[in-house]
């Protein structure tokens, strides 16, 4: 068993727990590179089909080809995908940064989905690496009755032994794919041959490295137009993965409240 066999294979383990324990269980499906390598394992992890249903809080604001992957992967994956508007910025706390506060109309979104479904748990595809307080994340993240997160009580998880049992009420996130970095999901990418919206790839010296809303997500200068050429990039840059995102470049604690407030 390779590097990558096993990060899939505790991936797909955490699915079948989660499936196994929770059963009004949803999974967020953002369409970007981590969260199509999360619905691909989860299609592993019960032989082709998806079990429950894929989220998405829609911000009219995403990239036309973010929706034109949306409608064509939906229909050729045979899921049940679940769309939520997002509330006006008028709706949002008006103290939080102006690229963070428009990302935060997916947390409102979000909280009304589970409430309208009433979902046990949330299924997402964060990583450690990708964020400083993500890295504070659990595999099995309990939250309170409105989504909301505190980093500073979680519970432990030592070698892979995962806390799934909860008071009545507690909301659970889970993150099947935590353990990975932005290079073991490129390298996952390039192995099985998963499709990927195309804004990834290099168009006229520009691409993106994460995708989000048009108006709050900006390309980084690369030449990458193969995944093979992705991959050497990011294995010789300094560069932090999230640095075309807006609100990562706002007020230091913007990020942590979006996440404790319930943000993906």
């Amino acid at each position: 068993m390779d590097h990558l066999d096993a990060l899939e294979a505790q991936s797909v383990y955490i699915l079948r727990e989660a499936f196994n324990k929770f059963d009004r269980l949803g999974m967020l499906w953002s369409l970007g590179k981590d969260s199509n390598v999360m619905v691909w394992l989860a299609r592993k992890a019960f032989l082709g089909h998806v079990p429950f249903p894929l989220m998405f809080c829609d911000t009219g604001k995403k990239f036309p080809e973010m929706y034109e992957f949306q409608k064509k992967y939906a229909a050729e994956w045979g899921v049940k995908l679940l769309v939520r508007e997002c509330p006006p910025i008028e709706e949002i706390d008006p103290t939080l940064p102006p690229a963070t506060r428009s990302a935060a109309r997916k947390t409102e979104a979000l909280k009304r989905l589970i409430a309208e479904q009433d979902m046990q748990a949330v299924i997402a595809g964060i990583r450690r690496d990708e964020e400083a307080t993500r890295a504070k994340e659990r595999v099995f993240s309990p939250r309170g009755e409105n989504a909301e997160w505190d980093f500073r009580d979680q519970p432990p998880e030592f070698w892979d032994q995962f806390k799934t049992d909860f008071a009545p009420g507690t909301h659970i996130r889970i993150h099947p794919i935590l353990h990975w970095t932005e290079l073991d999901i490129w390298r996952y990418i390039q192995r099985e041959k998963i499709p990927l919206v195309s804004l990834y790839y290099s168009k006229n010296g520009k691409r993106y490295r994460s995708l989000g809303d048009q108006d709050i997500t900006f390309p980084i200068e690369s030449e990458a137009s193969t995944i093979e050429e992705i991959i050497a990039e990011l294995e010789a840059t300094t560069i932090a993965e999230r640095s075309g995102r807006a609100m990562d470049h706002e007020a230091e604690d913007a990020f942590e409240r979006l996440r404790t407030a319930g943000y993906m």
